[in-house]
């Protein structure tokens, strides 16, 4: 196994184990040395998480755990992002995304953010438990070329029928593409609401919004 590989291992390691953010970013900072590149570094992150999520349901862990990893996250993708960064010429085009009202969970979109500006998009966080109406303006005052919304609760999901459904009202459904992910979501739902796309992880969501601007 090379150098490299082992860094990454640490990686996913620090998150699936919840060591903390310090060492979480000093093994970043060694994936990094190790000339890994912030694209592999969030794959390693976003294995840990999924390790996490799985050891939450299994009631091995506690919410106390998934805070944390969320924290660590937030402190590695931060570190990432100035390395991600690239120039407004070679911007696929603007994204804004959110997670819908009645759903405060952040991990899953910080993390689809983070990999939407390495992909090369102009991304705009509109944060957590938005309203429809908060995500038309978004998109009346960004003009995106996609909007991308987030959900990990079940009883949020019909949220997303409804900023759909407000974009119509507002006239401005056919001006953005809608693309929908979280752990509940399906590409079945997806197209009962009416969305464009859909992301079944972080990756996925990359290669979607890739495909709807193709």
């Amino acid at each position: 196994m090379s150098q490299k590989q082992m860094a990454l291992d640490a990686v996913t390691q620090a998150f699936g184990e919840v060591l903390g953010a310090d060492e979480a970013k000093k093994r970043v900072e060694a994936a990094l040395e190790n000339s890994a590149s912030p694209m592999e570094i969030i794959e390693s992150l976003r294995e840990g998480l999924d390790i996490v999520g799985k050891k939450y349901q299994a009631q091995e862990y506690f919410l106390s755990e998934v805070i944390m990893a969320g924290v660590m996250a937030e402190e590695v993708t931060g570190l990432l992002r100035p390395r991600l960064a690239v120039s407004s010429t070679n911007m696929f085009g603007r994204v804004v995304i959110g997670t819908v009202k009645g759903d405060i969970h952040d991990i899953g979109k910080k993390l689809v953010s983070t990999m939407l500006i390495s992909a090369g998009f102009d991304v705009v966080d509109i944060g957590v438990d938005m309203p429809a109406e908060d995500f038309s303006t978004a998109v009346r005052d960004s003009s995106p070329k996609i909007l991308a919304m987030s959900c990990l609760l079940t009883n949020a999901m019909d949220e997303m029928k409804k900023v759909v459904a407000a974009l119509g009202g507002a006239g401005l459904r056919s001006s953005v593409k809608v693309l929908v992910g979280g752990r509940p979501i399906s590409k079945e739902f997806a197209q009962e609401i009416g969305a464009d796309g859909y992301g079944a992880d972080a990756v996925d969501a990359i290669k979607a919004a890739r495909g709807l601007l193709s």
